[in-house]
């Protein structure tokens, strides 16, 4: 439940950020009559995003069990390209987020009404079909019920209350700090959705080694206890994967965090942005 908690709030933060933004400059530079246009575009983001997270939902569950996994498997692994370059993409631009987006919006309030609607749906719309695909993956690899859902769903009401305290000026918090530990945490958590999808893609046989195990701990840690659904709940850990799936959960985990970190000659550091 907290891998998806942390994806809800890591995600949803990025998009409250993103109307935050858009809202206050509207509201500051007194074009208040341009706000409408935003919400619809923010509105139709957000239902775009539940629509395709009940269609991944529904449309899997009638598929054979071979699709389904063969489906699960190739979401999981485009999912997880798509948050790690949104992980890496938010650490570079935080600080330039609130300019690059004053520039879209004075451009679009230039094109017309029409433009300004499109500039809020695609902000919010990148972001929530990323969330949506990511949390449908996580909750696919821990297959817990709803609880993986409750978590993400609790991630994202924390996104939106810190996003309105973030707007009324009522807190501040590093920014870049925060995205640098959310973000690498969300690399650890991808991590395991990525050797899911490895084990679907065995499973549906299109990938080999399915039987072929790394190690077997199931009776130390079995799965139905309290600390083997904890750990798979929040690091999809799992007490007999293949060598498979060992294989690229370390050759994904250990270069993207040495990468992410700066370990390879970058600076890891980066100049503090609050809000």
């Amino acid at each position: 439940m907290f891998g998806n908690y942390l994806i809800g709030l890591r995600e949803g933060l990025e998009a409250s950020l993103v109307v935050c933004i858009l809202i206050a400059y509207l509201v500051k530079t007194d074009r208040r009559d341009k706000l409408p246009p935003v919400w619809l575009g923010v509105g139709s983001a957000v239902v775009l995003s539940m629509a395709f997270g009940a269609v991944l939902q529904f449309g899997s569950s009638q598929l054979t069990f071979e699709a389904q996994e063969a489906l699960g498997g190739s979401l999981s692994i485009i999912s997880v390209g798509l948050v790690t370059w949104m992980v890496f993409w938010m650490r570079r631009t935080a600080r330039h987020l609130k300019t690059e987006l004053h520039g879209k919006l004075d451009a679009a309030i230039a094109m017309g009404t029409t433009a300004l609607v499109v500039t809020a749906f695609l902000a919010v719309g990148r972001e929530g079909l990323e969330t949506a695909l990511f949390i449908w993956s996580a909750v696919q690899a821990t297959d817990d019920g709803w609880n993986p859902l409750a978590g993400a769903a609790l991630g994202l009401l924390t996104a939106v209350v810190l996003g309105w305290l973030f707007y009324r000026g009522a807190l501040r918090i590093n920014l870049a700090k925060f995205f640098t530990w959310t973000g690498a945490m969300l690399v650890v958590v991808a991590a395991g959705v990525l050797a899911y999808g490895v084990h679907d893609l065995q499973e549906a046989g299109w990938l080999p080694g399915l039987h072929t195990l790394a190690f077997d701990i199931s009776e130390t840690i079995p799965k139905d206890s309290w600390y083997g659904t904890l750990l798979k709940g929040v690091f999809n850990f799992q007490p007999d994967p293949t060598v498979l799936q060992l294989v690229v959960w370390l050759g994904y985990l250990v270069p993207t965090l040495a990468v992410f970190f700066g370990l390879f000659g970058g600076r890891a550091t980066r100049k503090p942005v609050s809000a």
